[in-house]
């Protein structure tokens, strides 16, 4: 069994992306479209991650800001559950705290 995951990226004349679109159709998702894409795997053999992080030029400031907050909350949590290491994934939530008080994300 295999599984698809698309990304359609549209680019102005620059090559900056004007719209970006994912279709991932096992999770019931078809041409969605998003204004940023942050995608991170990791070669095994070099022993490093290779990143694509993509957004496009009408994403809000603000509105990365938030992306960037809940993505960091996410890798802590995603770091809890593959690594059982509690106290860094509680340390990584700290700094997350931090980081939304900093960009004033919470109330």
């Amino acid at each position: 069994m295999t599984s698809e995951i698309k990304f359609d990226i549209t680019l102005d004349e620059n090559k900056v992306p004007e719209s970006l679109k994912w279709t991932a159709k096992d999770g019931g998702v078809e041409d969605q479209e998003t204004k940023a894409i942050m995608l991170s795997v990791w070669d095994s053999k070099a022993k490093e991650s290779l990143r694509i992080d993509l957004w496009t030029k009408d994403m809000p400031v603000d509105e990365m800001k938030v992306f960037f907050h809940q993505t960091l909350v996410a890798m802590a949590d995603t770091f809890q559950r593959a690594t059982t290491d509690d106290k860094m994934a509680d340390t990584m939530r700290d700094f997350c705290d931090y980081f939304a008080e900093k960009l004033e994300l919470k109330s």
